[in-house]
Parts: structure tokens; sequence; C-alpha cells
């Protein structure tokens, strides 16, 4: 595994496992329980998944089997925002629920409502060492620029959609910037454009005796952008793992640089009925 490290010299792993519409408990801890078994040590979860328990009781049959020890683990999880005025509350819902003392990433989920606030008690927890990293989900340019340029502790992660359809270079030049890693969430832009038997990337793919969504994590991972694939199948888990022995040249970097399409077909967050839609969405009562 190779690592990203973030401005606070904490060392993030390239490649996690994501949950993000995996509901079902037994599912989502069975699946878990095989990424850390495959050697995946970032696990990326959010209140807004409800699945939070069941990662959980993964990690602690991981654990508890010796597979890996807890200080080994990158555990993610994030702020909703209909819990932003209540942060801390929510926070301590979220540790309760995994199960854990402290978290390794705490992410504000969007740019809605009073971010402002909640960033500031996000920097609280940091700064109580119950979260060794904070950062922010779904920012772009303007608004990463802006908390930036008006906070105490900048965000040390950026996690926004990115794969090969939408390469998000604004983003990166910002997150670069301001001492930002971003991190790829949708990297196989939610099976959109034909990804997994797109043309472009299985030729490419054949070169180094891969397949295209190896090829699509890979270009990510290139551009120092982290990556959270997700998959309740023990071959694709393992598959998606198996991407740090090839090197894409320059030349099929360019080949998939092609493809950038500039925006987003899964949300559009310029949008005012996007806005309205995140703003309405309740988790709990």
């Amino acid at each position: 595994m190779k690592f990203a490290t973030l401005r606070n010299g904490i060392k993030m792993p390239l490649e996690g496992f994501g949950v993000f519409q995996v509901p079902d408990a037994t599912q989502c801890e069975e699946s878990v329980y095989t990424a850390i078994k495959t050697g995946y040590r970032l696990i990326d979860t959010a209140a807004a998944y409800m699945n939070e328990e069941a990662v959980g009781a993964a990690i602690r049959r991981a654990v508890g089997e010796g597979i890996c020890t807890r200080e080994e683990l990158f555990i993610t999880t994030k702020l909703w925002i209909q819990d932003y005025p209540e942060a801390k509350k929510a926070f301590n819902i979220s540790l309760k629920k995994l199960g854990l003392e402290y978290i390794d990433l705490y992410l504000l989920h969007q740019p809605i409502g009073d971010y402002y606030s909640a960033w500031r008690a996000l920097e609280d927890i940091y700064k109580e060492g119950r979260a060794k990293a904070i950062g922010v989900c779904n920012f772009y340019p303007e608004r990463i620029t802006d908390l930036c340029l008006h906070c105490e502790i900048s965000p040390m992660v950026n996690q926004v959609e990115c794969h090969p359809f939408f390469h998000q270079k604004q983003a990166l030049e910002s997150a670069k910037e301001f001492g930002v890693v971003l991190e790829a969430w949708g990297p196989f832009a939610e099976g959109g454009h034909g990804i997994f038997t797109h043309p472009v990337l299985t030729e490419i793919g054949a070169q180094y005796g891969k397949t295209p969504a190896q090829v699509a994590l890979r270009f990510n991972i290139q551009r120092g952008v982290i990556v959270i694939p997700k998959s309740v199948h023990k071959e694709r888990i393992e598959e998606n793992f198996n991407v740090f022995d090839f090197t894409l040249s320059d030349a099929d970097m360019k080949k998939i640089d092609a493809l950038d399409m500039g925006h987003s077909e899964i949300i559009d967050h310029f949008s005012a009925n996007t806005a309205k839609f995140l703003s309405s969405y309740k988790i709990h009562d």
C-alpha cells in the first residue's frame, strides 16, 4: 500500500474501501471484513449511509481475529447537514455506533447550511485528539478556497466525485494550493459511461493485464488522488485492490485525459434543486 501524507503528517492510504449504498447490515459487515482481510486499511462510511454499526462490527471482527490492529486502520465517517448545529453530539453518536475511541478522518458531508459553525466544532474535535484529521466533501474550488481563507485549521482532505470522465482538474489545483489532499468518491462513475467495458480503458488495461476498473483506479492514484471503490463481491474487492503493481504511461494518461467531460452526470452541486434536496434530506427524526 502507498500513502498520501496529510498536512499534519498523518499517513492516509491511497486506496480505501467505500460503503455508500450498502445499508444491509450483514452485507456491509461482510464486505468490510473481506476488504480488511484483503489488505484495505482505509474504510470510508458516513452517518448518512446508515451503516456505521455494521462497519464497526467488521472492524471488531478483523481486529479480534488478529488480521490487523486498530492503529493500522484509517476510519473515515462524515457529519450530515441535519446535524451541523449539533456537530459534537453527532460525532459522539458516530463514535458509539462504530465502537471506536477516535476517528482517523471526520468530514463535513456537504457545503450546505451553516457549515462554518460545524467546521469550528470539527476544529475543536481535532484539537481534542478525537479525530486525527478533519476535512470536507463536495467542496468545489470556490467553496474550498473560501473555507481555507476564513478558518483556523484548513481542511486536510476534500472528498469529491472524481473518475476518468470527470477529472476535477480545478478542484485538484485548488487542493494543492491549500495543502489539501483530494479524495475520489465514485471512482467508477457509479457504473456510468460503460466504464467497466469502455474501449479506451479496455485497450489501455490490455497492455498491463488489467481490467478497465483497475485502470480507472490507477489513473487517480497516479495523480495523487485517493480512491475508495465499493463492491460487495469478494472477487471484485480483491481485483480493485490489485492496482499497485503497474504504472500507466504518459501516453495512456493522455488518452484518459481526453475522456474528461468537465462536469458531473451524477449530481449537479451548482443546482438550486440539489441544494434544496440536500437541505431537506433527514437521516433521523
